[in-house]
């Protein structure tokens, strides 16, 4: 079988620098397009007190059913124009609940500061990892399943550790995990693109989402936990 076949099957020769190109742009715009409601998602949520609303296993069902949902809706609208206003829909969710973590930072003396240089730092790392995926002429084609097993087992590391363990020292290390391994799989999913292996811009900017999404609220975590003032 053709080293070059990805996961769907398809050969990335046969997709035009065109159509990359245009993927990897359409991808972009609708990136940065969907922090528009992830801002006003996380917005009403602190104005609705998330935080205290889904608290606990309710947040954590709410969480894994709201966004498995979305995604799957995602995927069978994809290919319509109805895709890109689910997927706007699911940015918005996701900014409710990164609100939960928002009003834990905000309410440290120097929270906004906190929340700036997470901000910050998540458009640093995409900035380095879409410079690497442009440039680089390695094949990360094979890294996708070590990447899926790496996402299993720090969540479940997380969910043993909300569940049992409750120690702040392995929210840091786990947080830490997750910063590395999302950074890498952006870079993957971008590289992904340039390589014509996604040729469907709303599922691109999903992916590339949940990476900016995930690499943020660690970068957040890690912040409050170790750049607090209180």
């Amino acid at each position: 079988m053709n080293q070059h076949l990805n996961a769907r099957g398809m050969d990335y020769g046969v997709v035009s620098a065109e159509m990359r190109n245009r993927v990897l742009r359409n991808s972009y715009w609708l990136l940065a397009l969907s922090m528009i409601p992830t801002v006003i998602g996380a917005l009403v949520g602190l104005q609705l007190n998330a935080a205290a609303l889904l608290s606990g296993g309710v947040g954590l069902i709410v969480f894994f059913a709201g966004a498995f949902g979305f995604i799957y809706a995602i995927e069978k609208t994809k290919n319509s124009g109805a895709g890109v206003a689910v997927l706007l829909a699911f940015t918005f969710f996701m900014g409710i609940m990164l609100s939960r973590i928002l009003a834990m930072v905000l309410g440290m003396s120097n929270g906004t500061q906190l929340i700036m240089m997470a901000f910050a730092g998540t458009a640093a790392v995409f900035a380095t990892m879409a410079t690497i995926a442009t440039t680089t002429q390695r094949d990360f084609s094979g890294a996708g399943k070590w990447l899926v097993t790496g996402a299993i087992v720090i969540l479940v590391t997380m969910l043993l550790n909300f569940f049992v363990f409750q120690s702040t020292a392995l929210v840091a290390a786990l947080s830490a995990a997750a910063i590395a391994l999302f950074s890498f799989w952006l870079m993957y999913d971008i590289k992904r693109i340039v390589d014509g292996g996604e040729t469907n811009y709303i599922s691109a900017t999903l992916s590339l989402y949940l990476n900016v999404f995930n690499i943020f609220q660690n970068l957040l975590v890690m912040l409050g936990i170790f750049g607090g003032d209180d």
